[in-house]
């Protein structure tokens, strides 16, 4: 089974929003064949907590005025760490960068299939990496591990 065209349509438009609002490290992925809940989850980080609620609402007006998608669960708002939001089709992931760096779900859903993305939202990737690299989170100075 792979993801529907509505639901690439509905992570092709969120990851473009995503990119428009400077989201970073936009990743998409097939997870129709692992999860019978929804069929892909999209991916994307901030490096702080007004640009996560900005990105996340720039996704949910979009949707909802080109594709006539609402989410049927919006969850993380208050603190704007990590907000999901769960369209059925699709689940769209905000995070914060240090939350992207700590829970590093890419590497939960690294056997599924990449989803490929619009051109700009693609251009975003790899900022959220760089980001963790600078700050020495991959156990060392400099994000080097020793």
């Amino acid at each position: 089974m792979t993801a529907t065209d509505r639901s690439i349509e509905l992570i092709n438009a969120a990851a473009q929003a995503a990119a428009d609002k400077l989201a970073h490290d936009v990743i998409a992925y097939d997870v129709s064949d692992v999860l019978s809940i929804t069929d892909a989850f999209l991916l994307a980080s901030a490096p702080n907590d007004r640009q996560v609620k900005s990105i996340v609402d720039e996704i949910e007006e979009r949707l909802s005025k080109e594709l006539g998608a609402k989410p049927v669960r919006r969850e993380g708002d208050r603190e704007a760490r990590w907000v999901l939001l769960d369209y059925v089709d699709i689940v769209v992931h905000v995070q914060h960068s240090e939350e992207r760096v700590f829970y590093a779900l890419e590497r939960l859903w690294k056997d599924c299939p990449q989803l490929e993305l619009p051109a700009d939202a693609q251009a975003t990737r790899g900022k959220a990496e760089e980001h963790a690299h600078a700050q020495g989170a991959d156990g060392g100075p400099g994000g080097e591990l020793s």
